[in-house]
């Protein structure tokens, strides 16, 4: 895949709607994240966190498979601005 331009989230589906620069677009499947990785009401208040606030880097971590490592951290979302 190409570089990732922009992503936003569609509450209508549960999806976060990502366009890459070569002008393909996909769609994460929240609900399927959620279930995959968040094991903990603190696991699913960061993802929910992310999936509101930083669609970008929600999408980035599911496509690399970086989400379970992201949230073995422990959950702070503000580790993002460092």
């Amino acid at each position: 895949m190409t570089k990732l331009l922009s992503c936003r989230y569609n509450m209508d589906t549960n999806r976060v709607e990502a366009r890459f620069e070569d002008g393909t677009t996909l769609a994460i499947d929240c609900i399927a994240v959620e279930d995959e990785y968040g094991n903990t009401p603190a696991q699913r208040a960061e993802l929910d966190w992310l999936l509101y606030n930083k669609p970008l880097e929600y999408a980035q971590m599911a496509l690399r498979g970086e989400m379970g490592h992201y949230l073995s951290l422990g959950c702070d979302h503000g580790r993002l601005e460092d």
